[in-house]
């Protein structure tokens, strides 16, 4: 069993996946990760849509122009999304959900990528939020925080080495500009 900070130094963003499907018993576990996801306030404002089937997958590709095509080909795709009316901050529970979703992935040895939906357009100035709302039958009011691709990884990507990371971002007692 891997600690937080392995899968932190492993993980990769990954939009390439075999056409291997994710096993039940994963998805099982997927499904339980994001429910035990943190909420403020415990309001548990989220919504988890997975989805496995072809077309669907295909539409919530074309939720936007650009960034999120690598999830017509993931073998799974969750959609994240939440009831604002239930907390004021949604936003803030869906990433918390979603970095989970992710890091569980990882675990499990499937990769993932984040497809941004919120505050994204569709054609035309549709909003994608608003897109999804309808091909998902999602009511009136929730939003698209954002789409999850996961799978099997086509490829193998080292983690980021230690030393390229972003080290003058840390401060200490007071922000310190370098």
């Amino acid at each position: 069993m891997s600690n937080i900070l392995d899968l932190l130094r492993k993980r990769r963003s990954v939009r390439r996946f075999t056409e291997r499907p994710v096993e039940q018993e994963k998805i099982n576990l997927l499904m339980e990760a994001v429910v035990r996801s943190p909420s403020s306030k415990g309001r548990n404002p989220w919504d988890f849509i997975f989805v496995v089937e072809s077309q669907q997958k295909k539409r919530l590709a074309e939720a936007k122009p650009r960034g999120g095509n690598f999830v017509a080909e993931a073998p799974l795709a969750v959609v994240v999304c939440a009831d604002p009316e239930k907390c004021d901050v949604w936003v803030e529970d869906c990433s918390i959900a979603a970095i989970i979703l992710q890091l569980t992935a990882q675990q499990l040895g499937l990769g993932s990528c984040w497809s941004q939906i919120r505050q994204r357009n569709h054609e035309n100035g549709r909003r994608s939020s608003d897109y999804l709302r309808a091909v998902l039958d999602l009511p009136e009011g929730y939003e698209v925080e954002a789409v999850v691709g996961i799978g099997y990884p086509a490829e193998q990507k080292t983690g980021h080495d230690r030393q390229g990371l972003p080290w003058n971002r840390i401060h200490q007692e007071r922000f310190n500009p370098s």
